[in-house]
């Protein structure tokens, strides 16, 4: 039977070293970026739904149009648009409007970025969660003490201001997409997808709640690096803020989440309305078919606080589709 561990006995020369552990900041900002990352792609799958639903055009996401401008997120969402809607790389002009609203065209030109946004964050975070950041470092060759700043995170706040910002950019095309579900012009259904019961309102109440998670997302992505502080009489005469900015990626992730799961219900509504069922080999079918599994399918004016939540916690099995599981 191993025993117990014997007590460490902690002075006064050890606390330094506790009070400045990035340990905290980096765990927060590792549960955010594996959330946040999630929730992004399933925010394709959802605009996936909707381009269905207003008859979108494919040639957004046309390979050459990419191949011109090669930015790597962009290329890599436009590929993947693609696959969940079963489009070639060169689609066919579409025979109805000439040009979609920017929330269906522009969607591999902000979401790219977002996915480049996390890319870098994961880089940050990976080589600072290895680091031997302590100060001083005690080299293990001579026994050496270095004075230094390497706990100072400005690659960290500033890759989670970038982010966030990144991420706003994608929640607000989404409520794009959302405002222009509940127009008959591209739906050809009644206003906000409303019964035909007279003055039904349908799902207008959705825009008003993305709105306001919007937001709040807004206010959340307010560039934490901007802060400044200077402390112990002008020796610590800088701050990275990068806690700050881990803390409010975290509180990001609800106000994201709800936007996208406003689009969700909405689109799922338009498709039952229109009964249009996309190939169930699709991706987009796959994940169609698990949203009418899921949401309800009752059309008469109510709250929609259950349908959000429920759709707001399908986005999780969405990502898996994103992903090919």
């Amino acid at each position: 039977m191993v025993g117990a561990p014997e007590s460490q006995h902690l002075d006064n020369n050890d606390a330094l070293a506790f009070i400045s552990s990035n340990a905290l900041t980096l765990g927060q900002a590792a549960l955010a970026l594996h959330e946040l990352r999630g929730l992004l792609e399933a925010t394709q799958v959802v605009g996936a739904l909707s381009v269905l639903a207003v008859d979108g055009a494919h040639e957004a996401y046309a390979a050459p149009v990419h191949a011109a401008r090669p930015h790597r997120g962009s290329l890599e969402v436009a590929r993947r648009m693609r696959e969940l809607l079963g489009a070639t790389d060169r689609p066919n002009p579409p025979l109805g409007r000439l040009q979609d609203p920017y929330g269906f065209r522009c969607l591999p030109q902000v979401h790219g970025p977002a996915h480049d946004a996390a890319d870098a964050l994961e880089e940050v975070v990976a080589i600072e969660i290895n680091a031997a950041a302590e100060n001083p470092l005690i080299t293990p060759e001579d026994m050496a003490a270095y004075h230094h700043g390497g706990f100072y995170q400005s690659q960290l706040a500033l890759a989670l201001d970038h982010f966030r910002l990144a991420l706003t950019q994608v929640a607000r095309l989404s409520t794009s997409r959302l405002s222009t579900l509940n127009e008959p012009v591209y739906t050809r259904l009644r206003p906000f997808l409303a019964d035909h019961e007279p003055a039904s309102s349908g799902v207008m109440i959705l825009e008003y709640a993305a709105g306001a998670a919007l937001g709040d997302l807004r206010a959340f992505s307010a560039p934490a690096s901007l802060g400044h502080a200077v402390l112990s009489r002008g020796v610590e005469e800088q701050a990275s803020f990068a806690s700050l900015a881990a803390r409010q990626t975290l509180r990001a992730c609800g106000a994201y989440r709800l936007v996208v799961g406003c689009e969700l219900v909405a689109a799922v509504r338009a498709l039952r309305q229109r009964e249009i069922r996309p190939d169930p080999d699709l991706p987009v079918g796959r994940a169609l078919e698990l949203a009418l599994s899921v949401l309800n399918e009752d059309q008469a004016d109510r709250p929609l606080t259950d349908d959000v939540t429920a759709a707001a916690a399908l986005l999780d099995r969405f990502t898996d589709i994103w992903r090919g599981e």
